[in-house]
């Protein structure tokens, strides 16, 4: 595949399966060049964060892109490749899937509770499926569903810049949205919930997405002034305002934990991190990749106290002060901020008769059901059987993972009965660079390196009984997509593979990287005309004539 201008509009141009197609080559969720990405068969996945396009629809098949995009005419005529691009079309970098909306008479009522991306997207989901009855989603937030992975990333952020669909959306599509209104309760007996307002809602089924909130420390002191914790776009903002010129104490290495120091690093007075274990990220991506963005961040004058834990907080005039570890260290603070994990917000469940794990977390199987007929439970908040960890139940709080749930439920809420197939795909950003990692890790014995961490460009490949169950990279893309696409496909890299040459990983019944043009038909002769573009594949190479006219491409070879 390779990318083509047409009328400074960027065209993915692919051959697959034999056939020519042309689609729009920005990714729907951050507009990465899909040119980059990786193929398989019909499937081009996006070399960032692992969204997947149908090349020949523009179809979106994975998140966490949310629209699909613009597909464009491919007329072959005389040894020559057309692409026609509608002048409406140029314009165009991302198209809605067609919808459906309510229609009159039909009575029948989902509800959603919760107003983030699991439950936006089986919303989503039931209009595209053409479900005509009630959709409501309810939400103790007061904003519109939002892209919350950014609120670590960029602190300062305008809510209105992060919104991922607009109230003309909702009210075009019938859907309605409730702000400022929390569940209490579940009566599974006559399919009602309660909210704080002492409203009640029936339903006929029912979407349970509230998901998880920030953690504090059990000790005193968490309610002086300028102790953060980051749930919302206030909170963000709030956190960037308090830092400003100031001492940070940061506790937690998790992902957000490491993305605020990172954030802050020129804007706050000293960052220190106080972190529980050894390095950060090791009971997830592990001590190798753990001790690279420590030093990263060291190098940036972030200090770190590891192996080590808050034993207080110490206030004056009502304001954090000091905080003292368990090493006996005292830091001074004027702004603490707390990472250390989550907590699910199921409290309005308990003593009830959907079934939740020793944690509160909800069960469910592989069709996002739970024990209780016509109640689904998706996003941070459900426990569910994983796939390519041979069904084991687990719990994993990715953005991509809770729109994968919100269309998996909404479609068996249809009764057109879909398994959960996803594979994990993260993405964390420090200092500008961006680590991507896809699969499950967990239980892993042995990591297989490609470069070098000391370079800051390297593939780590984890292995569990011999076969790579997950990855992890930074500045070595698309290798974390080509993984993923062939952990979803079922096939199986071995430890022996992933010893071998990173080329490997490119399943040879693949398209091997993107940036080739493969194709089981004959050669194409070598004549080339103006405007020339090379394409190398190691053993042979391809050159495409592109020629703009009049908003059409002419592909010559």
């Amino acid at each position: 595949m390779m990318e083509v201008e047409v009328g400074h509009h960027s065209v993915l141009l692919t051959r697959s399966e034999g056939q020519f197609n042309a689609i729009g080559n920005q990714c729907t969720h951050y507009g990465a060049p899909l040119s980059k990405g990786y193929i398989s068969g019909h499937t081009v996945r996006c070399p960032w964060h692992g969204a997947c396009f149908n090349v020949h629809t523009g179809d979106l098949e994975e998140f966490p892109g949310m629209d699909c995009l613009p597909c464009h005419k491919v007329k072959i005529q005389n040894s020559k490749v057309y692409v026609t691009v509608n002048k409406r079309t140029l314009k165009q970098e991302k198209r809605i899937k067609i919808m459906g909306s309510a229609v009159p008479g039909v009575t029948h009522t989902i509800l959603l509770l919760g107003g983030g991306a699991a439950s936006l997207i089986c919303a989503e989901t039931l209009r595209q499926e053409y479900f005509g009855g009630r959709i409501i989603m309810a939400t103790r937030d007061d904003l519109l569903p939002y892209d919350k992975t950014r609120l670590s990333k960029v602190m300062n952020v305008e809510s209105d810049s992060i919104l991922l669909r607009r109230t003309e959306f909702f009210h075009k599509f019938d859907i309605e949205v409730w702000l400022r209104k929390e569940a209490l309760s579940v009566d599974t007996e006559r399919k009602t919930v309660t909210f704080d307002d002492g409203s009640v809602q029936s339903y006929d089924q029912l979407l349970i997405s509230t998901g998880c909130r920030a953690k504090g420390l059990d000790l005193p002191g968490m309610k002086l002034n300028n102790v953060k914790m980051l749930e919302t776009p206030e909170d963000a903002r709030q956190i960037h305002s308090a830092c400003l010129g100031c001492n940070v104490v940061l506790v937690g290495t998790s992902f957000v934990g490491m993305e605020i120091a990172s954030y802050l690093i020129d804007k706050a007075a000293s960052i220190t991190v106080i972190g529980s274990s050894e390095m950060p990220y090791q009971n997830t991506l592990g001590r190798e990749i753990g001790k690279v963005t420590m030093k990263m961040l060291s190098e940036k004058n972030v200090k770190f106290y590891m192996n080590d834990n808050v034993t207080e907080v110490i206030g004056a005039e009502g304001k954090v002060k000091e905080v003292v570890l368990k090493s006996g260290k005292v830091i001074p603070a004027d702004v603490l901020i707390v990472g250390i994990g989550i907590k699910p917000n199921s409290e309005f469940l308990r003593g009830g008769k959907i079934q939740m794990d020793s944690k509160h977390f909800v069960t469910v199987d592989k069709y996002m059901r739970t024990n209780v007929p016509d109640v689904f439970c998706a996003g941070d908040l459900a426990t569910f059987p994983l796939k390519m960890a041979k069904n084991r139940l687990v719990n994993i709080g990715h953005w991509q993972m809770a729109q994968a749930h919100g269309r998996i439920a909404a479609l068996n809420m249809l009764g057109k009965q879909t398994e959960l197939s996803s594979v994990p795909f993260y993405w964390t950003v420090l200092l500008g660079k961006t680590i991507r990692y896809a699969g499950y890790g967990e239980g892993y014995t042995e990591i297989v390196m490609k470069g070098k961490f000391e370079d800051r460009k390297f593939l780590a490949l984890y292995i569990k009984d011999d076969e790579v169950i997950a990855a992890a990279s930074l500045n070595y893309d698309p290798a974390v997509s080509a993984v993923a696409t062939r952990l979803v496909a079922g096939k199986i890299i071995t430890k022996k593979e992933a010893d071998l040459s990173t080329s490997h990983l490119y399943d040879v019944n693949m398209q091997p990287r993107c940036h080739s043009f493969v194709s089981s038909t004959p050669a194409l002769p070598p004549r080339i005309t103006s405007q020339r573009r090379r394409i190398t594949n190691q053993k042979r190479q391809t050159a495409f004539t592109a020629l703009c006219q009049k908003h059409s491409l002419y592909l010559q070879c």
